[in-house]
């Protein structure tokens, strides 16, 4: 009688058990399932946070930039202030005529404003420049490239690995993706020319054909002074190539972090120095210079 009462509650007891695991295997692979998705989720912010951060350093150097502009401007028209002070002082006798001397001072004035509102304009122009080649870039291409507005000039900073093999100078056929997206910024603003600067780390170059790191450096820039002709189109009018060799350094040649940082070639994209002298020379000549005329 008891051994008939035992069987009946082992199969229920069992069935409990089996049931309760396969519950118990639901969770768990949900769990897990979650737990993949967080990470997931984890890696996307920390790639978006450190690509904030990217630019807003940047904003921060620009701004800094200006700031310190703004001050050289100040101190350029405190001297012509102090000019028109001396003068007025040491001409009380009407050997100068004041009135000339204030308009000169006004027109000096006109151009000084012009040459911050043309300088503006081309910072505008670069930090665009920047957004657009930073947003056409994908997150594994940033991670090979560096965009960098300094002083008014577009520093594109490319690492040797993504663009050359070691110790070679030939582009490879996996930069060509990047370099194109470089040359359409580049077409898109005709008005600047553009320096490929190549550099290298302080190891020696040991191939039979290239003589140091001068040569590296040099035909590194070469050819992507080439590739961006021949390929993409790009006005050789507008393109110069050189090396620096080793003496250019970023970093510190002791660590291999360092001297991968070294080793990189930089698209400088500037305004054409032949227009900002122009604009140099154009000094206001009369005292009845409008303000149209600038």
């Amino acid at each position: 009688m008891i051994k008939r009462r035992i069987v009946p509650i082992a199969i229920l007891l069992a069935t409990v058990f089996f049931s309760a695991c396969g519950v118990s295997k639901k969770v768990h692979l949900a769990l897990e399932q979650q737990h993949r998705d967080l990470g997931e989720l984890y890696q996307q912010g920390q790639m978006d946070l450190a690509e904030s951060r990217a630019k807003v350093k940047s904003l921060e150097d620009q701004l800094d930039y200006e700031r310190k502009n703004n001050a050289s401007l100040k101190e350029a028209l405190a001297r012509l202030q102090g000019s028109l002070d001396k003068s007025i002082t040491q001409n009380t006798q009407g050997n100068v005529n004041i009135s000339k001397l204030v308009d000169e001072i006004n027109a000096s004035n006109k151009y000084i404003q012009h040459l911050v509102n043309t300088k503006n304009k081309s910072d505008s122009l670069n930090m665009v420049l920047t957004n657009n080649l930073t947003r056409s870039l994908s997150r594994e291409e940033m991670r090979d490239v560096d965009v960098k507005v300094l002083k008014g000039v577009v520093y594109i900073s490319l690492s040797d690995n993504m663009l050359y093999r070691s110790g070679g100078y030939e582009v490879s056929e996996q930069a060509g993706e990047t370099l194109s997206k470089i040359a359409k910024i580049i077409q898109d603003y005709r008005d600047y020319d553009v320096l490929i600067e190549g550099n290298t780390d302080t190891d020696p170059i040991s191939k039979t054909n290239i003589r140091n790191n001068w040569d590296l450096s040099t035909l590194r820039a070469s050819s992507v002074v080439q590739v961006l002709q021949n390929q993409y189109g790009v006005d050789p009018k507008r393109l110069t190539a050189g090396g620096r060799g080793q003496y250019n350094p970023v970093a510190d040649n002791s660590t291999p972090d360092g001297k991968a940082r070294n080793r990189r070639t930089q698209i400088i994209i500037t305004p054409k120095l032949d227009q900002f002298m122009e604009l140099i020379d154009k000094a206001p000549e009369t005292t009845e210079a409008s303000e149209s005329d600038f």
